[in-house]
């Protein structure tokens, strides 16, 4: 028996193992170690060409000046402003290509502002939300180089970390951090 838990600490020792059942992500055993190690992402936005590839987290936690340059390459294009996107997306891109391969994300959008966000619900063909997560910097629209978006999609709802949109006529997928849903076709 661990020095932590004697024989007779049944219940504790129950509720820490519990505990660990709960971990961020529902990662698997793999993913749980190379959590321990420095997490990576490459992106590259589809509409500015810019690249990026860095560790975003470590055993220590976020690393703050990775975030900001993430925050930058996903500011809205049009408008040139940004936001401090939710970490929390960099987690699931990172479980999402642990889980599917492939190295590099290509933005299609990250954050939105309100002007941008409205110019797109009056002249996109739909599926703009009037109250979009993307305004919270709480969403992303990706697809990753070399992985089937339908994968990515399958990947995307395992791990049941938030939202799950998928646009197969515009072949990408859209992931947030809001309350776990999804919308689109479903895999056959």
């Amino acid at each position: 028996m661990s020095r932590f838990f004697r024989n007779h600490d049944v219940p504790q020792r129950r509720l820490f193992l519990k505990g660990l059942a709960t971990l961020p992500l529902g990662f698997s055993a793999g993913a749980l170690h190379a959590a321990q190690h420095d997490r990576h992402l490459g992106f590259r936005h589809t509409h500015t060409d810019e690249r990026l590839q860095l560790a975003f987290r470590n055993r220590h936690g976020y690393i703050e000046p990775a975030l900001q340059r993430m925050n930058w390459l996903l500011r809205d294009f049009r408008t040139g402003e940004s936001t401090r996107m939710d970490p929390r997306l960099y987690d699931i891109l990172h479980a999402l290509r642990l889980a599917c391969g492939g190295e590099t994300f290509e933005i299609i959008s990250g954050y939105r502002s309100p002007v941008t966000n409205t110019l797109l619900r009056k002249t996109g063909g739909g599926g703009v939300a009037k109250r979009s997560l993307h305004m919270d910097g709480k969403a992303i629209d990706i697809r990753l180089v070399g992985v089937d978006t339908a994968r990515l999609r399958d990947a995307a709802l395992a791990l049941g970390a938030g939202g799950v949109g998928f646009y197969p006529d515009s072949d990408f997928l859209h992931i947030d951090t809001g309350p776990v849903r999804s919308w689109g076709p479903k895999s056959a």
